[in-house]
């Protein structure tokens, strides 16, 4: 990629400009691949955002808008179809009980996204590049595989969820896999907006991001919440009267947000401004205005994530299926058939949530939620096209065109999507989801372990590496999220009541826990190597 050819070069200074001392702040270690002094190439920073000049400001509202589209387009993960059905799920099963999880769960989430902005805007490398350069061969095949199959489970739920709300706006006419069809085609097309113009691209995620919250804000609006039961339930950590179907529902929250490709996607999206690394300065205005720009987008995308809890809390909190069959036939709906005549809680995902909406509230509930699903869907499918070409390009180190990467890329994610469409019933996709978020639970120290790992090493971060607080702390959000995720996980398997099921899953879990404690080793054996040499090189200095 561009400025790669000097990227593993050693960390020396450079010659004070206007007064201010410079440094080159990149990875030292392995040495560069000789592929890399072929001609650059890029995927979404072939015209870099120029940042503008300012006399001695603390904040600029100028820099501030320049620096403004990675954290937007990497918020787009926190409003994919999995989180919006993880959230219909939460306001119908818990009410608003759990939006306080909802909200630390996001703070986590913005805490490590800090973490890979300040990865690519030190190093000028994304995550992958930099395993790619400090992992041995297999460890790194293995890892890149992880990664690909959290991609791969979040890309099924994103297009399906296209898929459906394309299948609601045509009253059924469009199948689920004529819709697969459709959304692999157009994101095909908007894919390549970039090459009008990095700002044109990012003002379109701009355009779908507010189409989401006015869509899912007209829900909002149209069922009234309860506002005081709503702060209660943001800001008391407290579930009063939950049960084992509660608890499991706040991990899923967790599971949902905290998405590991997307680790992968923000640290390599920062490298699409102009930041001369050279300049500590500069690189330290970056981190401040990418933390500030990441900040603000995720609070947009929370205040909508909090919109759909919301309207479920408040509309089908404790509603049983009898009672929505009742509703759904006096509106006429043909979907009564969704609801068996029994005395069951609802269950809803983001297809029956659209048909219980128009049952209750009038059919262009139901349609408008179907676009706000689309601008979901649409959205988090591209970025999630981005981060499969990061992932593979970093991991692999390809050199081939863009066409046939981002080709290689969605077919690898999109095969098992279209498969999934042809043999599944849209009214069924409920189980699948669950999986899927299973699965992308189980790659998360994927994701945790590396980023912290690179970010607290000084050979690579320098001036910037993370402190003791932030080793700490960030130490303890990833056992607390794997041990969250592992739990989920274990209660997903024992759901299932098979034995064969079992013992493949515990032979699974033993092998993964291997690889996870392969890798927290060869982070410690990283960091004490590192503190031997340094002070090796101390000592001969002195």
């Amino acid at each position: 990629m561009k400025g790669d050819k000097n990227e593993n070069s050693e960390l020396k200074d450079s010659p004070p400009d206007n007064g201010v001392q410079t440094s080159q702040y990149n990875s030292i270690s392995p040495p560069a691949s000789p592929v890399a002094d072929e001609e650059p190439f890029s995927t979404y920073f072939e015209d870099k955002v120029p940042i503008p000049e300012s006399e001695n400001q603390i904040f600029s509202f100028r820099k501030l808008w320049a620096f403004t589209g990675p954290g937007f387009l990497m918020s787009i993960a926190y409003l994919d179809p999995g989180n919006i059905e993880s959230d219909l799920q939460s306001g119908a099963k818990a009410g608003f009980k759990l939006l306080w999880v909802l909200l630390l769960a996001t703070i986590i989430g913005l805490l490590l996204q800090r973490l890979a902005a300040r990865l690519g805007v030190v190093t000028g490398m994304h995550l992958a590049e930099v395993c790619n350069r400090q992992y041995p061969t297999v460890p790194r095949i293995i890892l890149w595989l992880m990664v690909e199959l959290a991609i791969i489970g979040s890309d099924m739920q994103e297009v399906i969820g296209c898929a459906i709300a394309l299948n609601l706006l045509s009253v059924g006419r469009i199948p689920l896999w004529a819709g697969v069809l459709i959304t692999i085609t157009d994101t095909f097309v908007f894919l390549f907006l970039d090459k009008y113009g990095l700002r044109k691209l990012e003002a379109f995620f701009g355009f779908l991001i507010t189409v989401m919250a006015i869509s899912f804000g007209y829900e909002y609006v149209l069922v009234k919440p309860d506002q005081g039961e709503l702060l209660k339930g943001m800001f008391l950590p407290y579930c009063a009267g939950c049960e084992p179907v509660q608890l499991e529902q706040a991990v899923g929250i967790v599971g949902a947000v905290i998405m590991p490709h997307n680790i992968y996607l923000h640290s390599a999206l920062v490298k699409s401004r102009e930041i001369d690394r050279r300049n500590k300065k500069e690189v330290k205005e970056a981190n401040k205005y990418y933390f500030i720009e990441s900040t603000i987008a995720l609070f947009i995308s929370f205040l909508i994530n909090v919109f759909v809890v919301a309207v479920f809390a408040q509309a089908f909190y404790a509603k049983t299926n009898i009672q929505v069959n009742e509703q759904c036939n006096a509106t006429g709906s043909p979907h009564t058939d969704l609801f068996p005549l029994n005395n069951d809680t609802l269950e809803v995902d983001i297809y029956k949530g659209g048909v219980v909406l128009g049952c209750v509230f009038g059919p262009a509930a139901l349609y408008i939620w179907a676009v706000g699903i689309l601008a979901a869907g649409q959205s988090s499918t591209m970025t999630g096209t981005y981060s499969g070409q990061f992932v593979m390009e970093g991991f692999l180190n390809l050199r081939w065109s863009r066409f046939a990467r981002v080709l290689l890329t969605r077919s690898v994610a999109i095969v098992p999507t279209l498969l999934v469409a042809i043999f599944q019933d849209v009214q069924h996709l409920t189980g699948m989801n669950d999986f899927l978020n299973v699965l992308q639970s189980m790659q998360l120290p994927f994701a945790l372990i590396p980023i912290l790992t690179f970010t607290s090493l000084t050979s690579i971060m320098d001036d910037f590496a993370n402190g003791w607080v932030w080793k700490i702390s960030g130490s303890v959000v990833i056992l607390v999220v794997c041990a969250i995720n592992m739990y989920f996980v274990v209660v997903y398997v024992t759901s299932l009541n098979s034995v064969l099921l079992y013992v493949l899953a515990s032979l699974l879990s033993i092998a993964y826990l291997c690889f996870v404690v392969y890798l927290v080793s060869y982070t410690a054996a990283v960091h004490s190597l590192w503190h031997f040499v340094t002070f090796l090189m101390q000592t001969m200095i002195l």
